[in-house]
């Protein structure tokens, strides 16, 4: 039987279910609760400012999001449509289909903390230095070019609905993790799933935390490519050099600005590729290994 194509129109007119904004009401709710019991409890777990600069960039994001939903959509179906082969939409498909994009948002998350440039699409979700229900909206508004690391979900043949749905599914699940609240789970969620008790270890700058705790829906990915790390000391949140700025311009483009200008002042084109390509938490030493080189 040959392979049902798909074009742009008929998955634009497939009146896909948009998961996320059925849950948004339910997550701001939550966030209110959050922030209220941390003022009560007087555990400073919230700052109004921080806040509000969280849910404005989630809000522009989302917007972002919808303006280049035919883009976004094209890229997929272009990949799909090429391969020769497809997995029928069952319920098995969206369990491979979840872990499949799950496998590969470890490492396109691996990456976006390895190297310079995909880190500036990611700082944007680190630069806070609290940890609550609303960081989870701090998605940085470059972050949409990471959508080439899920080509390879459409290539394998999972059926563009699946794709779209279980992506979803996967964003959606990044919420409840980003909360001080709950604390460690029994063992048997703890050794599969992702839980607050290893987002925390993530978002935090302690050396010992450092690039640990890639994983998105699943941890087992980290314990299988070394990169696991549990929670030990209390957390000390945002990135080893802060921003110090409210403006969610400033928090979605300082790294990119810092490249702009750490470029501008390469003096040889391998600085110039160092210093965009770089391993972020190794970039100071790189460029005092370049300033000596220059004396």
């Amino acid at each position: 039987m040959q392979k049902e194509k798909f074009t742009l129109e008929q998955v634009l007119n497939m009146d896909l279910p948009n998961i996320i904004l059925y849950a948004a009401p339910v997550m701001f709710l939550l966030v209110g609760l959050e922030w209220y019991f941390s003022i009560k409890k007087k555990q400073n777990f919230y700052d109004a400012k921080d806040t509000l600069a969280a849910t404005t960039i989630g809000l522009v994001n989302v917007g972002i999001s919808a303006a280049i939903k035919v883009i976004t959509f094209s890229i997929i179906l272009y990949f799909y449509n090429i391969v020769p082969w497809s997995i029928p939409p069952t319920w098995w498909s969206f369990i491979l289909c979840l872990i499949w994009i799950d496998f590969w948002r470890y490492w396109a998350h691996r990456v976006a903390h390895e190297n310079r440039f995909w880190w500036a699409t990611h700082v944007t979700h680190h630069n806070s230095e609290k940890y609550n229900w609303s960081v989870s909206f701090r998605l940085g508004w470059t972050q949409h070019i990471k959508i080439v690391f899920f080509i390879p979900v459409v290539l394998v043949g999972f059926h563009p609905v699946v794709f779209f749905i279980c992506h979803q599914i996967e964003v959606l699940y990044q919420f409840w993790i980003h909360t001080e609240y709950i604390r460690k789970l029994p063992k048997p969620i703890e050794y599969i799933f992702t839980t607050p008790s290893h987002h925390r270890v993530h978002h935090a700058r302690n050396e010992k935390y450092l690039d640990k705790n890639y994983g998105s829906t699943f941890i087992f990915w980290d314990r299988i490519f070394g990169t696991f790390q549990p929670e030990e000391e209390q957390a000390d949140y945002g990135i080893t050099k802060p921003v110090n700025s409210y403006n969610p311009i400033t928090l979605c483009f300082h790294e990119w600005a810092d490249i702009v200008k750490d470029v501008k002042n390469s003096k040889s084109l391998k600085e110039a590729y160092t210093m965009v390509f770089a391993r972020p938490s190794k970039l100071e030493l790189k460029k005092k290994e370049f300033k000596k080189l220059k004396v």
